[in-house]
């Protein structure tokens, strides 16, 4: 009989706002949150902004912690074998949900040894040639490709990252052969195609948007389903010659598991008040970024379908982790 009374009074409390004592006194100490890129990426950008605003929101340090290698293993693994306290966080990408079945033996497992926090944004990509190279649209690059098979390189951040994939998966549906150069991350990918020692990448539009204007690459197509309006003249993916095509980087926040759940919770509210803002809206939609807003649950359930989406994809692509 008491049972049902203590979970109802347990629900007014919630409702009237009582947080439990684990979520009233966190943070006391600074908070890590381990990205697992290199910096200059775009996790590590967006990953720094969200940083400052919870640093912010709650009185306490949250420190970017940059633990980059093994397309996001190393930093992965170190998070997951991490106190479940509250005071290590990581910052994932949807290289997380591929790599649950492009490195199916790895030590941690993404919904076994973690918990979602909350999303933080997405944003299509862009395929950018150097500037020198003689294809100007994505045609005359399939075209170039299927002349000389294995004779072209597209560098990424990294296996199982989203940049990666969607290089495997224009690959798949172009029907061409070009060589995969995986790097530590997107900042030294970037380096290469612009300086010319590599054909082509597909990079986050927000951190490449500025080459892209300068003319130091050259942009061929947009990776989402609508044209963005930071490159309105660049046409996508299917526009521009693969039908169906689409990929995109997301990114999001997670907690080892068994960290407190009045501590996600109380995570979960600062962050979609962030993501949820006006300001913050304008200011990475000018970028080419939506932020990206959902309850704690909401966002496992993203997680899961996100897994099985790109299961699929590893599957018809035959990517491999190399």
């Amino acid at each position: 009989m008491l049972a049902p009374l203590i979970r109802g009074l347990a629900a007014l409390a919630l409702a009237a706002g009582v947080l439990p004592a684990a979520a009233q006194d966190y943070p006391n100490r600074p908070v890590r949150i381990i990205v697992p890129f290199a910096p200059g990426g775009s996790a590590d950008v967006f990953g720094r902004a969200v940083a400052q605003h919870l640093q912010q929101a709650l009185g306490q340090n949250f420190v970017i912690d940059n633990r980059p290698g093994g397309g996001s293993l190393i930093g992965t693994d170190a998070a997951a074998k991490a106190a479940p306290d509250g005071y290590t966080l990581l910052l994932m990408s949807n290289t997380h949900t591929v790599n649950e079945s492009l490195i199916p033996n790895k030590s941690y497992a993404l919904m076994r040894d973690f918990t979602p926090i909350a999303p933080i944004s997405y944003s299509d990509l862009v395929l950018v040639t150097k500037a020198e190279l003689p294809a100007k649209t994505l045609g005359d690059l399939i075209k170039a490709a299927k002349a000389r098979p294995g004779g072209m390189s597209y560098a990424s951040s990294g296996p199982g990252t989203p940049y990666h994939m969607a290089g495997e998966l224009f690959k798949a549906m172009a029907g061409i052969s070009v060589v995969h150069i995986p790097y530590r991350g997107s900042a030294g990918a970037r380096t290469d195609v612009l300086g010319g020692q590599l054909e082509m990448m597909f990079d986050a539009i927000p951190t490449m948007t500025e080459h892209i204007k300068s003319g130091k690459v050259r942009a061929l197509a947009t990776t989402g389903k609508t044209r963005t309006t930071v490159l309105p003249d660049v046409p996508t993916m299917n526009e521009a010659g693969v039908p169906g095509y689409e990929a995109t980087l997301w990114l999001g926040l997670l907690a080892p598991k068994g960290t407190p759940a009045a501590v996600v919770a109380r995570l979960n509210a600062e962050l979609s008040k962030y993501t949820s803002s006006p300001e913050v809206r304008r200011a990475w939609n000018a970028q080419g970024a939506m932020p990206m807003t959902m309850g704690a649950d909401e966002f496992t359930r993203y997680l899961n379908d996100d897994i099985v989406k790109w299961e699929k994809v590893v599957k018809f692509s035959g990517a491999k982790p190399e």
